[in-house]
């Protein structure tokens, strides 16, 4: 991975740093959220699940026109103003004494990040040649999960000096990335020539619509998205259902670890074998991973047998986020990019709603059956999936 990175452009190497630091700010504060919104607002749990999932959707919702805006704009101005607002919302965050104000600057923390996301890969698109994209992308995706690895850790410190510490660095770290990239960043760099963005949003929007391949796949990616977005979330309801809290909180635990250190071992080693022309045979290994993963957590009875779960669990996981950058820099026309990558957020409609069907499936079946729900939320992923790789 270091040889790749310092054969890359330096802008293609700042656009990592940069999307690593943001990550690795908006971690920060994860430990301590519902903490925070519970003491200083008094909101229930159910209160604070939906203030923040809502946040996440909105934002999500929000980033195909933030997809449209990378598409139009230059990436240099675009991935400024995205940092200064993250900076801004962390720090109006701090301030805020009305929860409705909080969900604003959530919502605006998780665009922004979204956006500058977005500009990062419709830079490195810019930027290297076809063959070389696989790789940049796993580069990335294994940089944002040890963000979200280190950043829990720093907040959890940062909480035993101040509890509004937390917030305060995230705001300056955000603060100093816009300056690096305003600095730094290449104010050449576009998702596109000037004389291909004249379209307006409302009929890119309605092109997107048209696009079978595109709609095929986004279903794809919110069904997997399911299995995969919040799955500390499920298994936690799932675990708290069928052991002691005490137990539940410890092999959550070790999941999460062994998530982290499966990801961060072997995220770049695979990723960067997924080719543009075998992309259906690696979603469908990653789809059957799920499925074996979800199987073993169904039957699992030790914590070693959650972990071996977890692990064949997570290199599905490795296989899909690739694979579905690639599909989409497959598909996407060259102008538009950025509204492509903006569409493949709406992923997370299906992160949010994990947690809801499990939580259905928990209060009505057998607990066991939430994981059948859940494999059979697989199988339809795969379906689409399929079709979006067919051609007309």
């Amino acid at each position: 991975m270091l040889a790749s990175l310092k054969r890359y452009p330096p802008a293609v190497n700042l656009l990592l740093l940069t999307t690593f630091v943001l990550t690795l700010a908006r971690a920060i504060t994860l430990p301590y959220l519902v903490v925070y919104l519970a003491d200083n607002f008094q909101l229930a749990v159910s209160q604070i699940g939906l203030l923040i999932g809502g946040a996440l959707m909105l934002a999500s919702l929000l980033s195909l026109y933030g997809g449209h805006l990378v598409d139009t704009l230059r990436n240099h101005t675009l991935v400024i103003s995205a940092t200064l607002l993250f900076a801004l919302a962390f720090g109006v965050a701090i301030a805020s004494r009305s929860a409705l104000l909080f969900f604003v600057c959530l919502v605006l923390i998780n665009l922004a990040l979204a956006v500058v996301d977005i500009a990062a890969k419709t830079g490195f698109c810019a930027l290297l040649p076809v063959e070389e994209r696989a790789e940049v992308f796993a580069i990335k995706y294994t940089l944002s999960n040890i963000g979200y690895a280190i950043g829990p850790l720093l907040g959890v410190a940062l909480i035993e000096l101040d509890d509004q510490l937390p917030f305060l660095v995230s705001a300056a770290i955000g603060l100093g990335m816009c300056l690096c990239y305003a600095r730094l960043g290449d104010r050449q760099l576009r998702a596109s020539s000037p004389g291909q963005t004249g379209a307006g949003f409302g009929q890119v929007a309605l092109r997107l619509a048209r696009d079978r391949r595109l709609v095929c796949f986004t279903l794809g990616g919110v069904l997997s998205a399911v299995v995969f977005g919040q799955f500390t979330a499920y298994l936690s309801q799932y675990l708290v259902v069928t052991a002691s809290p005490a137990e539940a909180a410890r092999l959550v635990g070790y999941l999460v670890t062994t998530n982290a250190v499966t990801v961060i071992a072997l995220q770049y080693l695979i990723g960067r074998r997924i080719s543009r022309q075998r992309l259906m045979p690696w979603l469908l290994a990653g789809m059957g991973l799920f499925i074996a993963g979800l199987l073993g957590f169904s039957l699992a009875d030790s914590a070693l047998a959650w972990c071996l779960a977890m692990l064949v669990f997570t290199l599905g996981e490795i296989i899909v986020i690739p694979a579905e950058y690639m599909f989409i820099d497959l598909i996407a026309p060259e102008h538009l990019r950025g509204v492509y990558y903006g569409a493949q957020n709406l992923s997370n409609l299906g992160a949010a709603l994990g947690p809801v069907i499990v939580g259905f499936a928990l209060g009505q079946w057998v607990p066991v059956a939430a994981f059948y729900l859940l494999v059979l939320s697989v199988i339809l992923a795969a379906v689409f999936y399929y079709l979006g790789t067919q051609k007309r």
